[in-house]
């Protein structure tokens, strides 16, 4: 009878385990090992959730335990530690890691000597020998209504500028160009919707136009390697871009062709004042420093480049850009559209 009452008892017991023990206490529950006395000889501690063991899940819960996704989930907690705390296995050897959820992976650019391209801002392709023999002194008189409105507009802006950085050119080119590389982004993009709204080519002005806001782009990467902006200097980019690139696009939108004028004169101010930067850097008023990695990839310069090599081929730049503006200022003027004349060729 006494026999018969303690299997009793440790079969119930058994069957309470998820309740009444620890993993630890439960799995010493045995047919040969009355359960009231591992209850006595240890107490229960309800600190840690119970864990019971897998056999006794099987009897409850036949059906959910013998599925093949929860069989791994009731192992014994120290396996399901080691398996948190393994390290992830290494890829076989030969195969490619993956960059991302889809699949795809970063290109790796080298150069023409199979050394690695280390710029993110343009690529291999983009680069470009400069056009030294480009003519910097023609000049568009003004003699429409428009062209003088957009001729002394120009004209009136260079004032504040002269004052602001007097002699600092440096700065002076760094933040011209936060305000050249406007124009072209503004002019493609229109030129980009209405060729969408029209079903009609573009005549190839749209890459054209991008081609010289990212050029210009560029421009202020170059300087940036040798003139750093103050506080007060970021803060009128800020102010200047917003308001200019407003402007611009009204203007854009109103008269192309006053708006390609405009850009035509604001280059050939451009050209004036990096023609006054050379005669600083040959008077030795600023030191000829090495030309930055940066300008020496772009423009394909020599190893031994200068600052002075740098400031003619952006000048070159200008002069190109200042044709380009004009150019299609005078297909405005004629009564026709950018779009029914071949753009000029870009820099590549």
């Amino acid at each position: 009878m006494m026999m018969s009452s303690r299997n009793s008892g440790s079969t119930v017991l058994r069957h309470l385990g998820l309740r009444l023990f620890s993993s630890a206490v439960a799995s010493r529950v045995t047919a040969s090992e009355p359960a009231y006395s591992l209850v006595l000889s240890r107490p229960f501690v309800p600190s840690a959730p119970a864990r019971p063991p897998a056999s006794v899940l099987m009897r409850l819960f036949p059906v959910r335990i013998a599925s093949t996704s929860a069989a791994p989930a009731l192992g014994g907690r120290q396996e399901g530690r080691e398996a948190k705390s393994s390290p992830p296995a290494a890829p076989p050897s030969g195969s490619k890691a993956v960059a991302s959820y889809w699949g795809i992976e970063g290109s790796k650019i080298t150069k023409e000597d199979g050394t690695p391209w280390k710029w993110s801002c343009f690529m291999p392709w983009e680069t470009y020998v400069a056009d030294l023999s480009i003519d910097l002194k023609k000049h568009h008189v003004p003699r429409t209504l428009l062209d003088k409105i957009a001729y002394w507009t120009v004209k009136s802006l260079r004032f504040p500028t002269d004052v602001f950085f007097q002699r600092r050119y440096g700065c002076r080119a760094m933040m011209l160009e936060t305000v050249a590389a406007v124009p072209g982004m503004v002019a493609g993009m229109l030129l980009h919707l209405q060729s969408l709204r029209r079903f009609e080519p573009s005549g190839g002005w749209i890459r054209v136009l991008l081609e010289e806001a990212e050029n210009e782009r560029m421009h202020l990467m170059t300087f940036m390697e040798v003139a750093q902006p103050r506080w007060y200097e970021r803060a009128l980019v800020f102010t200047v871009q917003g308001v200019f690139f407003n402007a611009y696009f009204v203007a854009y939108l109103l008269s192309p062709k006053l708006a390609h004028r405009m850009v035509g004169y604001l280059e050939e101010e451009a050209i004036h004042s990096y023609t006054e930067y050379l005669k600083d850097l040959e008077a030795g008023k600023i030191e000829n420093v090495p030309a930055p990695a940066i300008a020496i990839d772009y423009w394909r310069l020599r190893a031994d480049a200068t600052l002075k090599d740098v400031v003619m081929v952006v000048r070159a730049d200008e002069a190109h850009h200042r044709d380009v503006n004009h150019f299609a200022s005078d297909i405005h003027y004629q009564g026709m559209q950018l779009k029914d004349t071949p753009a000029p060729l870009g820099y590549h």
